[in-house]
């Protein structure tokens, strides 16, 4: 336990001594006017001359606080007093409004914006806020912030540590108030008290909060780098994007529109950020944005869109228009036809063939009056088949569901402010991202499903599958309500796409569940939704639903009243709840006639054949009940907009217990409704003899998760159901308490803004370089992926290179063999097998490219090595005609030095000594029991290692294997001088095994500095290093870092500016052994094939654009070869002071020498200038000529 220092205890013992808090209040203000200031009076005691002034900057605004905190008294309590009571220590006060320094008025719920006055109703309540004084304690920092005219609930108090290296309370204060500004800035609610204990624990992970965090307490070092906090201002601009926006739209008779927010909405919470909204408008129940006329299918008149803008302006929200059939195609079609079945886990193999309520002509009848012009796209499968999209209706949805994507794209840009936060919700977007990380890559943009995410078993039956994870992927956030959602999440990247996920680093010094994809970590969020106490505590109060709940209860007096409120779909599991109801009064006689199910069924027109059959299915069994038992079940059929939050509450107030026995389901609040209209229950225990409050859900929804206190039942299970209802009937009061109050906990301490905070701190968190130049784009149409590299990291450029190149004297060219000069053969895990059993021939260099080889090796001045992970007799076969060619196997085990004899078997010398090779037989040994038990999996030997290989293996099981394999061969072969190394899925799977000290890196310094045992040209000048995979980066680390050194120290000697740190994904080694065989003018060129995140500086796109570099230098080696006669500026000037020299060849322009029939010692001689700067204007003329001559 750290101690803290003497000053500081002392004045935490003084201000502890004698029970006081240190408290800063701040309050939001929207609506006051200009010249209107704001104070703080105590409720108790409102006098004029115990007020306090708040005050306000330009940048805080519109919050405003106390210049210093205040001193709290506390209550003095003893340890005869500690014993939980029912009713806190309020301390009660409010804002006064002041204009020019005269008491104007007090605060009044108006002033806290729409959402306030959809609260009251209009009362002119007076306001007066109460914080209970359990929530302080002696000695510390608390910053309590209300809402001007809020008071409904206790306020968002934030506990600030006092044990810092302050040494006073007092000096903390004063330290709050300088820094008063920029504590302003952050958006706050309220933290569990277990988030100070989290802080006292120390560490550096990263906190999750809604404030600017303390520094943790046992700090006292001043050189520790302090972690910037992750928090909200009233500066952070958001777009809100979802399919719907959270607004009612009304249209008078005089064509005039008007506007309401949509209260039941999740998405239309209040906040201080700048926040736009942008999705399709809803006007009477359905999505129109085309047509004539008024009808709720035709959509929003197109004359009339300008006046429906104008109307959602002062909200905020920017409608998409899109055209109405399109739409419905996307809605209908895809998302609610195709989509929504398998983000639920189903897969209806075995549908219909012939399309919508097929088997129900009377049924079609019956939806056709409500909907008719969308009827089509209601359906469960888009195409029948063996496999879903076949070719059929499901290319036209797709294209449809694409569209409107782009329709969304292109509006979201024109809303878009450099530093907005974009979040997009619903699985209707799923590809959204792909279309705007193409045109703004520097957005960060999160995704948040509301649904469920199936496991990858399911997923995979989609035809679009790939295209879909991957427009989810280019988000920087992929948020789930649940973990279980977001492990099946994972689960389908690892097994669909290769990725890995784990969790990583972030610039918090904490770990984030992430997913490592093309360079970039994919941030992956599990919170749940909450609801908002404060509306449904005043939807609870008004003098509607309280006569609505009368009247309920009245109705069925002296029963216990059941209640569910479903969608008529088979999803829900109603009639697994009417079976387990019937059952349960078979069993329980003695209960019929006390009990009654009021069972709500919503209308899902857009189900087609599912909802026909499940509401068939569910009037057939409820007749059937109340033939048996009279009156036990009332069942009521309604449209969405009948059941709205009011009448929804009043029925859940008015119920005993709630059901929720859905099969499979995403976000369901109907729990966490009835568990706030019930937390009275908790006051009134045993008053009124009614046991109400519990909750029976399934374990399939999503807040079983976080409702803890319900019964959790197994819907497949009737059993599990009935029994269910008999314990609701009987359970004990002392049980039903503690449930209804463990329930309660959750919904009274996540809201909904708690959530969307929650969310959005973790997407601004998200590390994302602001360097434009760090993210790139890669492939076309929906294969289109955002990759994340290093800065400066551009196409090579060939220029650069050859120019680098002809002033060189001494040269080096490492090339990777397959992937790099020849096409790979690896990328199919057929063929990849078939030339480990050499039932397949590698793939060899054409006669270009070995003419191309030839050329190079022919210059003197090159030294040209082909590195390669092949076997040597592979490399021989191809290449052992090619004289003065360098060759290294194996990854470099083997090196053939060049020699300008062919046709004869090479010499090869081993990188290090490989006497003892009794490891090999143990390792293929374990490998085979791995192999016997691994399906997919094999051996793979080559002459100096040996791999087992599991690329074809399932990707989970075989990783699983892979790492027991990797452990076992550690613990048995450490006595050997061996590297045991493993590579994941995306390179290709495998655990090898080779000896120690060998890898490309390795061999390309092997290489430096033994060049000057096979030429004399002196230090290295030039270097071109190439490879493609994973295995070519130890070499192009190792020699884009020597390149680094040389280029430094030519700069120190120059006295240059420093150059910039090369890339912290380059995996540093000692290269400072190399420094004396490379010259200090060294220009070395390291390039991957492929754009994607290399060590390498540069990138070529493929093969080809390889073959054309290397065809371009030998260009450049032909003309000196012909044009002998170049001279360095030096040697030019020595001449120019003696007489010419008639041996002196003359310079040709290549126009020239293409132009000349005739020999060049016909030619005239060439004039030599006698100054400098004659002679340097006639090189850089030629340079110029020649380069756009070849390049």
């Amino acid at each position: 336990m750290v101690e803290l220092p003497p000053q500081l205890q002392k004045g935490i013992k003084e201000t502890e001594s004698i029970g006081l808090a240190q408290v800063t209040f701040r309050v939001r203000c929207e609506k006051i006017g200009h010249g209107e200031s704001v104070f703080l009076s105590q409720a108790d005691n409102p006098a004029a001359g115990n007020r306090i002034p708040l005050f306000t900057t330009a940048k805080s605004y519109p919050w405003y606080t106390t210049r210093t905190p205040l001193s709290l008294a506390l209550p003095i309590t003893t340890s005869s007093d500690m014993v939980t009571t029912d009713k806190d220590v309020l301390y009660r006060y409010r804002y006064a409004i002041y204009r020019a320094g005269v008491f104007r008025r007090w605060e009044k719920s108006p002033d806290g914006g729409d959402i306030e006055e959809f609260r009251h109703h209009g009362a002119d309540a007076i306001s007066v806020h109460q914080v209970p004084m359990r929530l302080f304690h002696a000695g510390e920092l608390y910053t309590v912030n209300d809402v001007l005219g809020v008071t409904v609930g206790p306020p968002d108090v934030d506990h600030i540590k006092v044990r810092q290296k302050f040494s006073s309370v007092s000096s903390l204060a004063r330290k709050n108030s300088s820094n008063s500004a920029a504590s302003l800035y952050g958006l706050n609610a309220s933290r569990p008290a277990s988030s100070s204990a989290m802080s006292d624990s120390g560490g550096s992970k990263k906190k999750v909060g809604f404030a600017p965090q303390p520094a943790p307490s046992h700090r006292y070092d001043t050189c520790t780098p302090t972690k910037q906090a992750v928090h909200l201002t009233s500066s952070d601009g958001l777009i809100v994007v979802s399919a719907f926006l959270p607004v009612h739209l009304t249209r008078a008779d005089n064509g005039e529109w008007s506007a309401d927010w949509d209260y039941e909405a999740l998405l239309s919470m209040q906040t201080h950020l700048r926040v736009t909204r942008v999705g399709t408008v809803k006007w009477r129940g359905w999505h129109g944005n085309v047509g004539g006329g008024a009808s709720s299918e035709s959509g929003v008149p197109v004359d009339e869109r300008h006046k429906v803008e104008a109307a959602l302006r002062p909200f905020n929200c920017v409608p998409v228009w899109v055209p109405t059939n399109l739409f419905g195609e996307m809605y209908n079609g895809f998302c609610k036809g195709v989509l929504w079945p398998i983000l639920h886990n189903v897969a209806s193999v075995y549908s219909s063939p012939t399309g919508v309520n097929s088997g129900n002509p009377d049924a079609q009848k019956q939806i056709e009056p409500y909907d008719s012009e969308f009827a089509e796209y209601m359906m469960d499968d888009v195409a029948q088949g063996p496999i879903h999209g076949d070719g059929g209706r499901e290319g036209e949805l797709w294209a449809a569901f694409t569209a409107v994507n782009r329709y969304f794209t292109d509006v979201i840009i024109q809303c878009f402010n450099e530093g907005d936060l974009i979040w997009i919700h619903g699985f209707h977007l799923m590809i959204l991202p792909s279309f705007l990380t193409r045109r703004i890559s520097m957005a960060k943009i999160g995704i948040f499903f509301h649904t469920p995410f199936p496991s990858s078993e399911i997923f995979r039956t989609l035809w679009c599958r790939e295209d879909l994870l991957r427009g989810m992927l280019n988000a920087d956030q992929v948020g789930f309500h649940l973990f279980e959602y977001a492990r099946h999440f994972l689960t389908c990247c690892r097994r669909l796409l290769g990725l890995n996920y784990g969790m990583f680093p972030d610039s918090s010094g904490g770990h984030n569940l992430a997913i490592d994809t093309n360079g970039r970590h994919v941030s992956v969020t599990s919170i749940h939704a909450g609801v908002e106490p404060p509306v449904l505590h005043q939807v609870l109060c008004h003098r509607s639903t309280v006569e609505r709940v009368k009247s309920i209860r009245s109705q069925f007096q002296g029963k216990v009243i059941f209640a569910a409120i479903d969608r008529m779909e088979s999803l829900k599991g109603i009639p697994l709840k009417l079976i387990a109801l019937e059952r349960f009064l078979q069993r329980c006689p003695e209960w019929a006639g006390k009990i009654v199910v009021v069972q709500v069924g919503i209308s899902a027109f857009e189900r087609g054949d599912d909802y026909t059959k499940t509401r068939n299915e569910v009037l057939s069994m409820v007749s059937n009940i109340n033939d048996r038992w009279p009156k036990t079940v009332q069942f009521q059929e309604c449209a969405e907009s009948e059941m709205r939050l009011q009448q929804r509450m009043a029925l859940l107030k008015a119920a005993d217990v709630v059901m929720v026995t859905t099969i499979r389901d995403g976000l369901n609040l109907i729990p966490l409704e009835f568990t706030i209209a019930h937390l009275d229950a908790l006051r009134e225990q045993g008053s009124n003899g009614r046991k109400r409050g519990l909750c029976i859900l399934s374990e399939f929804s999503s807040c079983t998760r976080v409702m803890r206190g319900a019964l959790h039942v197994n819907p497949w299970k009737i059993s599990e159901i009935a029994t269910a209802f008999y314990q609701a009937l009987t359970m004990s009061e002392d049980e039903r308490m503690r449930r209804v109050s463990i329930a309660s906990e959750f919904v009274t301490r996540v809201t909904t803004q708690r959530w969307a905070l929650a969310v959005m701190l973790d997407l601004k968190g998200v590390q994302k370089n602001e360097d434009a130049g760090r993210y790139a784009g890669a492939g076309l149409g929906l294969g289109f992926r955002l990759l994340g590299m290093d800065s400066g990291f551009n196409s090579l450029d060939a220029n650069s290179v050859a120019r680098a190149y002809r002033n060189a004297k001494s040269r080096l060219i490492l090339l990777d063999y397959g992937g790099t000069i020849l096409a790979n053969d690896n990328l199919d895990g057929l063929q990849r097998f078939q030339f480990v059993k050499k039932s397949r021939p590698p793939s060899v260099p054409k006669n270009r490219l070995i003419s191309t080889l030839k050329e190079l090796c022919s210059d003197k001045r090159n030294s040209v090595f082909v590195v390669s992970g092949k076997e040597r007799h592979s490399l021989t076969k191809t290449l052992c005609h090619i004289p003065n060619l360098g060759l290294a196997a194996e990854h470099g085990m083997f090196v053939s030095w060049p020699t300008g004899k062919v046709g004869g078997k090479r010499r090869w010398e081993t990188l290090v000594p490989n006497q003892d090779r009794s490891w090999r037989s143990i390792a293929i040994t374990i490998m085979e029991v791995y192999t016997s038990r691994t399906h997919g999996s094999y051996i793979e030997e080559t002459e100096m290692k040996v791999l087992w290989q599991y690329r074809d293996a399932d990707p989970e099981f075989g990783y699983l294997q892979s790492r027991e394999l990797e452990d076992h061969l550690s613990n048995v072969l450490r006595s050997f001088a061996v590297d045991i190394l493993h590579g994941g899925v995306e390179e290709g799977g495998y655990v090898e095994v080779r000896p120690k000290g060998v890898n490309k890196g390795v061999v390309s310094m092997h290489i430096i500095k033994n060049l000057e045992k096979i030429s004399d040209k002196g230090k290295l000048e030039f270097a071109l290093v190439m490879g493609d995979d994973h295995c070519d980066e130890p070499m192009l680390s190792v020699m884009r870092q020597i390149g680094r050194r040389a280029s430094e120290a030519h700069f120190a000697k120059r006295d240059g500016q420093p150059l910039a740190p090369l890339p912290a994904t380059i995996a540093q080694v000692d290269v400072s052994s190399c420094d004396g065989y490379i010259s200090t003018h060294l220009q070395c060129f390291t390039s991957t094939v492929g754009k994607k995140p290399s060590a390498a500086a540069n990138y070529v796109n493929d093969v080809d654009d390889v073959h054309e570099l290397l065809e371009s230098l030998v260009k450049v080696t032909t003309r000196e070869t012909v044009h002998s006669g170049f001279y360095s500026v030096v040697d030019l000037k020595s001449m120019a002071d003696s007489t010419p020299s008639p041996a002196l060849k003359p310079v040709l322009s290549m126009g020239e020498l293409h132009g000349s029939q005739v020999g060049i010692s016909n030619q005239s001689q060439a004039r030599v200038s006698t100054n400098l700067h004659e002679f340097l204007g006639t090189i850089e003329q030629n340079d110029d000529e020649e380069e756009d001559i070849f390049f």
